[in-house]
């Protein structure tokens, strides 16, 4: 049983690149959510704060890099992270992210 968190807690930064703005014109927002969370809270955390209906979520961890310093030598850590991408119903939109 994985461990509760509250929907507020879950979302913590809209991604906002090229690609993922390429994405939101197929109804698909890309969000770095929080280590635990799974695709069900996921789910109801955006259809929570954006009043939306979400078809489906898809859920990476992206890698830490090894940061170096001008010498090439490692000076510490890059921590890891989970993103999501969230696919909307057909005619769902946010709209935090249009016109970006």
């Amino acid at each position: 049983m994985p461990k509760e968190i509250h929907a507020y807690e879950v979302l913590r930064r809209p991604v906002v690149t090229e690609k993922s703005t390429a994405l939101a014109g197929q109804r698909k927002y890309v969000f770095e959510v929080a280590l635990g969370a799974n695709k069900p809270q996921i789910k109801d955390a955006v259809e929570r704060a954006f009043d939306v209906k979400v078809h489906s979520v898809n859920t990476t961890m992206v890698r830490g890099a090894r940061k170096k310093n001008r010498y090439g030598r490692p000076t510490g850590d890059v921590p890891r992270w989970k993103k999501a991408i969230v696919t909307l119903v057909e005619g769902g939109a946010i709209e935090f992210f249009e016109g970006v």
